[in-house]
């Protein structure tokens, strides 16, 4: 399969420190559902196809950190929330 055959997905431009939202698809059985998953961006690695990030949110007062591919046939969408405005230190 080649380069030009593949699907492209348009994900917005994002930097470490936005909040997003990254709705991803889940398959149960026959089904397959949509689930979202808010939290800020804190690291992007990778180059090409393996690129991915990192988010990290707060539930019930316990960090949670997940890892997508964004090459991934299952992430469907990515929504900037909040644009950071980051610095070092």
């Amino acid at each position: 399969m080649s380069a030009k055959t593949e699907s492209k997905k348009e994900l917005p431009e994002i930097r470490p420190g936005d909040t997003i939202k990254v709705i991803y698809g889940i398959k149960e059985k026959e089904k397959t559902k949509s689930q979202s998953f808010e939290g800020v961006l804190i690291k992007e690695s990778g180059v090409g196809k393996s690129k991915t990030i990192t988010v990290r949110k707060i539930s019930y007062g316990i960090g949670v950190e997940k890892i997508f591919p964004l090459n991934s046939p299952f992430l469907l969408s990515i929504e900037v929330i909040k644009r950071a405005k980051t610095r070092r230190a």
